[in-house]
């Protein structure tokens, strides 16, 4: 049975994982996973149609297998990393920029970043090497 934690996104979605590791996030990461489908997730699906994230929640061990920072919001349950097969990256990421509240945003070469927690940041990883945004 799954978990729904909004009307469109579940729990399992928000923290699957391709490692093979344990992924389960404690009673304050779903919090906070809750918080990012409703105030993140649901709008993006409400403009642009059905997806799915790439990456949301992460475990440390697996935050430590894909290479992740030790200080990611994916770690708390505040970060998805996403993609849409209707639009591209660059245009998601400005429509987030214009419209949502959210604490991080980084438009990165294969996915949008995007974190909520309120702290309004917007970068480009271009090459490796992060910038202000240009979107």
């Amino acid at each position: 049975m799954l978990t729904k934690l909004t009307p469109n996104f579940t729990l399992e979605e928000l923290t699957v994982t391709s490692t093979g590791l344990r992924n389960n996030p404690n009673p304050a990461q779903i919090k906070c996973l809750t918080q990012l489908a409703k105030h993140i997730l649901e709008p993006i699906r409400a403009k642009f149609g059905a997806f799915s994230p790439n990456s949301a929640f992460r475990s440390v061990a697996v935050n430590k297998t894909v290479g992740g920072s030790t200080t990611s919001q994916h770690l708390r349950g505040e970060a998805v990393d996403i993609t849409h097969p209707k639009v591209s990256n660059k245009e998601l990421a400005k429509w987030i920029k214009n419209n949502l509240q959210y604490d991080q945003l980084i438009l990165e070469e294969t996915w949008v970043h995007v974190s909520y927690n309120m702290r309004g940041e917007n970068l480009d990883i271009i090459n490796g090497k992060v910038k202000e945004a240009s979107f």
